[in-house]
């Protein structure tokens, strides 16, 4: 992590020129929170190339760094004091990073002045969701005129092996050999790797209008920056809205290794995929890795087997070590959902389609007292159990990278998961694999568990 700081104007990119006085009211230094947001958020991008999955540690070092809007007759400015020095080169600042910057401020401004979200949605419907999440997409600009479905939303870990990494560039290579676009989390690890394969297969076909979406959200954003390659940033204002923006944006799914929050994105697709009113709408998932993660994804299959069910596990297929048939299938699967849109007047753009159960949409706050008051028992309908089970994901995350979380572990110790005894070993077993693998932290740091399975 460079120690290097810059003072610097900076004019918009791509994203944002005019902002009203109202606006840049609500983001002043005086404002509070929104500037708080606003200011961790800008951190992030500017400190991209950090090695650090730490929000406290970044917050530390740069504590003295500060973001102004300066308005002008011509448009807006950002004036930065003591800005990370590897977002600048020779004192210019690179062009993506400088992207990235407005379109944080374009995502916080439009989300907070359209919807009040500081405050959430309250008693909104499904449906109004699911158009909050359509109206932010859309004003991001991510929506194309497209011929036939193209985009492939990659999960998997940012703590990932070398060998893991580089197969996940393989895997992005032969999509983008197929001409199929990239949308991740935007971090490092998992989430970088295919759209670096992509961007060189695009190259090599003479596509210049690749796309490599990046999808993110403001409590996870400061340990997962936005990796340079990425080219349409958007910052969803929670977890949920950031997966629902995943799964009807995404024409197919590829999971790569990883840890907590690929756990908690498996569960909720899967969840999504098991309810009745999804029964026949095709979405290509595919779980890959190379031959040394064979062993991980046989664990995940034997969880979701003893939790979910069998039909939880004829969701997805399983490729081990082979780039070009993950690629071929998502191809493949492409097809099938082009012929299902136009059969059922869809677009290709957003599935409206695609039901979202509002459980899986509703923002879930990991406090200690949710997280033991969640649902964790057989009985019940498996997509429901799939939605509980990914909120217990969901809070690890938090314990882990989220400031608020990881805020709330200190004060008050680990967060304690409960639920069905025979449930609880199949999760702690899985967790105790994920440690032991390093798959909750960066390699080379020191992990202590954030959580607790009571297994009594």
């Amino acid at each position: 992590m460079s120690n290097d700081r810059v003072d610097a104007l900076v004019s918009p990119k791509g994203a944002l020129e005019m902002l009203s006085q109202d606006e840049i009211a609500r983001m002043s230094e005086d404002s509070g929170e929104l500037h708080e947001l606003f200011r961790r958020c800008a951190l992030a991008i500017l400190n991209c190339g950090s090695d650090s999955d730490d929000p406290t540690e970044v917050m530390a070092i740069f504590k003295d760094f500060e973001i102004r809007i300066i308005q002008q007759e011509r448009g807006v400015k950002l004036k930065l004091t003591n800005a990370p020095g590897s977002a600048f080169v020779d004192g210019k600042m690179i062009s993506s990073v400088r992207e990235m910057l407005f379109s944080v401020l374009r995502d916080i401004i439009f989300t907070y002045h359209e919807y009040n979200l500081s405050r959430g949605l309250g008693d909104a419907s499904s449906d109004k969701i699911t158009n909050v999440v359509f109206e932010l997409l859309r004003n991001a600009d991510v929506f194309r005129r497209i011929q036939s479905p193209d985009m492939v939303v990659c999960w998997g870990g940012h703590s990932i092996a070398r060998h893991e990494y580089d197969y996940t560039k393989l895997v992005g290579h032969e999509l983008g050999l197929r001409e199929l676009n990239i949308c991740t989390g935007c971090g490092p690890g998992a989430m970088k790797g295919p759209m670096k394969g992509a961007a060189i297969a695009h190259a090599k076909q003479r596509i210049t209008n690749g796309v490599y979406l990046g999808l993110t959200e403001p409590g996870i954003i400061a340990a997962e920056s936005p990796n340079p390659i990425v080219n349409k940033l958007v910052i969803m204002p929670d977890i949920e809205k950031r997966l629902e923006a995943f799964v009807r944006t995404g024409h197919g799914i590829v999971v790569f290794p990883g840890g907590a929050g690929t756990a908690e994105e498996i569960l909720y697709i899967l969840g999504i995929l098991l309810h009745p009113k999804n029964e026949g709408i095709p979405y290509p998932l595919v779980f890959t890795g190379p031959k040394e993660s064979a062993a991980y994804f046989e664990q995940i299959h034997e969880f979701i087997g003893a939790v979910l069910g069998e039909a939880a596990q004829s969701k997805y297929q399983i490729i081990i070590d082979d780039a070009v048939s993950v690629a071929r299938v998502m191809k493949a699967g492409m097809e099938e959902v082009r012929q299902y849109r136009k059969a059922h007047q869809d677009a290709f753009y957003y599935n409206w389609k695609l039901h979202i159960p509002q459980e899986f949409q509703s923002p879930f706050e990991p406090t200690h007292e949710n997280i033991k008051g969640l649902n964790l028992h057989f009985g019940q309908d498996t997509h429901l159990l799939a939605s509980d089970l990914r909120r217990a994901f969901s809070a690890i995350v938090a314990g882990n990278v989220k400031p608020q979380g990881v805020a709330s572990i200190k004060a008050q110790g680990p967060f304690e998961i409960h639920g069905d005894k025979a449930l609880m070993k199949k999760l702690d077993t899985l967790l105790e694999a994920f440690v032991s693998q390093q798959r909750m932290k960066l390699p080379g740091s020191a992990y202590v568990p954030c959580y607790k399975v009571i297994t009594d």
